[in-house]
């Protein structure tokens, strides 16, 4: 074999293992579209979506983290989701000072007066619902969900979320939101990512 051939052969090969590696992304990388309304019909923003396989098996990587800043004597995101395991910075961004606490089941916590960046993140290692709020301004709130699951979303101005990444399979995806008139509801719905178009919840919330 002359060095000519020796060459295209190498290279032969390695453009069938990357076609080989794409193929199988492709395969395995799936996603679900969910559509989340009110009792009126209406799209909900900010709804969680979160998505457990049915045989049960989860993918073994680290959670990622999160932000929730206080600008302007205002938590932002006002709703944001995170895995099991993961921690949260809390940064403050006002020139005065704001004292972070939560008294909720999953995590209780209270970090005193403070400005700039805290030297820690916090994490949290239950799942649940944290509501956050300030000592000082008791118009500050925020909402943390915290699911057992790496596959999660957050439903937009139009009520819709995409969970992508999925592995080819089926699941079961549940939808969660801070409004919810019975705190306890968790409507599920065991969907497979080879179906076609959104699947559409139903929620029932209080009055904003």
């Amino acid at each position: 074999m002359n060095k000519r051939t020796y060459l295209r052969t190498i290279l032969g090969g390695c453009r069938v293992a990357l076609a080989n590696v794409l193929f199988v992304g492709h395969a395995v990388a799936a996603s679900l579209s969910v559509h989340v309304a009110d009792q009126a019909g209406k799209p909900v923003e900010d709804a969680i979506v979160y998505a457990v396989p049915v045989d049960g098996k989860l993918p073994a990587r680290p959670p990622a983290g999160a932000v929730i800043a206080q600008r302007n004597k205002m938590f932002t995101p006002l709703v944001t989701v995170i895995q099991t395991g993961a921690s949260v910075n809390l940064p403050n961004y006002d020139d005065i000072a704001h004292e972070v606490y939560s008294l909720s089941a999953p995590k209780r916590l209270e970090l005193k007066l403070y400005r700039g960046v805290p030297a820690h993140p916090v994490v949290f290692d239950k799942p649940g619902l944290v509501v956050l709020g300030c000592n000082i301004h008791d118009m500050m709130v925020a909402y943390l969900f915290i699911v057992d699951t790496p596959f999660y979303a957050k439903t937009d101005s139009s009520g819709n979320a995409n969970l992508a990444g999925l592995p080819g399979k089926s699941y079961r995806v549940t939808v969660l939101h801070y409004r919810q008139s019975d705190a306890n509801a968790r409507p599920t719905q065991t969907l497979d990512t080879a179906a076609k178009g959104p699947a559409t919840f139903t929620i029932k919330l209080d009055a904003a």
